[in-house]
């Protein structure tokens, strides 16, 4: 494996060093301020005299912690302090920056913040190595996806290339009332439509590009004799695809 053109290995300190590590447990002293553990921590990479001072006013602004800056840590909320977290991995302006789940048990304002942050990161060229077992955050954040089920990588692309896995076809239901039958029909001969059925309280289709079809489906189904209530699209997604390869059984 190569950082910046150069090999990783357990004695390459100088490559190590290009490297910011935020990982899932909190790796912070709870008896000091967010001041000192950013000192710290900070002159453990090397940091020092004004350039360290000016990093760590820089961080605490980044991560929004100013106000706070010399209270002690164990008065935080989890929120604040996963921040912190993510600020000493920042500190020494890492050439990759590998986060492990750090949303995890915060509030949703500070899970905004932190999921801001990270897109800010990657816009400003950082490269950043996300793990999660949220779907919506890997959709949201991540240009590759890898999903690893038991240590394995099960698949690896960009979402547009795993949701092809289980392929581009929706789920559409139709909350519907009258000729159903005669709709399912109908419905059936369009090239676009895999299948059709009648439901307890509508119709249930499997469609290539359902929200592109939608027009002409509810135009079919009026003519046909259906008077449709509501529409609920169900569309492949990161979740589809990780439960295709991983199974739907629960996990101890």
């Amino acid at each position: 494996m190569l950082l910046a053109g150069e090999p990783m290995s357990p004695d390459a300190t100088r490559t190590k060093r290009l490297v910011g590590l935020v990982p899932q447990d909190l790796a912070i002293y709870p008896d000091l301020g967010a001041t000192e553990n950013l000192e710290f921590f900070g002159r453990l990479q090397g940091l020092k005299g004004p350039v360290l001072r000016q990093r760590v006013a820089e961080v605490l602004d980044m991560i929004q912690l100013t106000d706070r800056a010399y209270d002690r840590i164990e008065t935080y909320s989890g929120g604040m302090k996963r921040r912190l977290n993510i600020g000493i991995g920042l500190l020494h302006r890492p050439a990759l920056l590998i986060l492990d789940e750090p949303t995890v048990g915060v509030d949703p304002q500070s899970r905004n913040a932190i999921l801001e942050s990270v897109e800010l990161l990657g816009q400003e060229g950082m490269a950043v190595l996300y793990t999660t077992h949220y779907m919506e955050e890997a959709e949201r954040l991540c240009d590759r996806i890898g999903i690893v089920d038991h240590g394995e990588l099960m698949a690896e692309g960009s979402q547009r290339e795993l949701v092809q896995i289980v392929g581009q076809r929706d789920r559409l239901t139709l909350t519907a009332t009258g000729a159903l039958a005669a709709t399912v029909a109908e419905l059936e001969t369009m090239p676009e439509v895999d299948d059709a059925a009648v439901t307890g309280d509508g119709i249930t289709l499997t469609v290539d590009g359902a929200h592109d079809h939608l027009p002409e489906i509810l135009s079919i189904a009026g003519k046909t004799g259906s008077v449709v209530k509501s529409v609920d699209i169900d569309s492949a997604n990161l979740e589809s695809v990780f439960l295709k390869l991983t199974g739907r059984a629960l996990r101890e």
